[in-house]
């Protein structure tokens, strides 16, 4: 089934502004690319499109309120810099069983979670499909989001002391 076709069937009679979740795995989306998802879902908070081939985020609409976004078995090897401001309350992002091959890809995430103060719960990378350097940079994220997390920590002691 195409995407367009599944998130009317989605919608169960709704309009769009009043969904705050919307499951659309295993349909199919065109040429990799997001179709009839667009900025009229104002209220989304939740987002799963697990196994749909999708290979670019590049036409993800504005979902100012989505906190997690369900992107596992796609075909994803970058541009996930567009998450940063699209979706600004993200706190939850499934990234497994995509083709992210070196950890310059998620950095722009953790780049984004540094400037806007803000708690992202989970980055799952389990499954990347290039195996040899999968256990490095799952450590290299792991140590990374562990000195985020200690330098938030060290500058709320400080703050409080002041």
């Amino acid at each position: 089934m195409e995407m367009k076709k599944r998130i009317n069937l989605e919608l169960r009679d709704r309009a769009p502004e009043e969904v705050t979740e919307l499951v659309l795995d295993n349909c199919l989306c065109v040429n990799g690319e997001i179709e009839g998802l667009n900025d009229t879902f104002k209220k989304l908070e939740f987002l799963s499109m697990a196994n749909v081939e999708l290979s670019s985020l590049a036409r993800l609409p504005s979902l100012n309120k989505l906190r997690k976004l369900e992107l596992s078995d796609n075909i994803i090897s970058g541009g996930l810099e567009v998450l940063a401001e699209k979706c600004p309350n993200l706190t939850y992002l499934n990234l497994s069983g995509n083709k992210i091959k070196d950890l310059s890809t998620v950095e722009a995430l953790m780049e984004m979670k540094m400037k806007r103060k803000r708690k992202m719960k989970l980055v799952h990378l389990k499954d990347m499909r290039k195996r040899k350097k999968k256990r490095r940079t799952r450590m290299r994220m792991r140590m990374k989001m562990k000195q985020a997390q200690n330098w938030e920590r060290e500058k709320r002691r400080w703050a409080s002391h002041t």
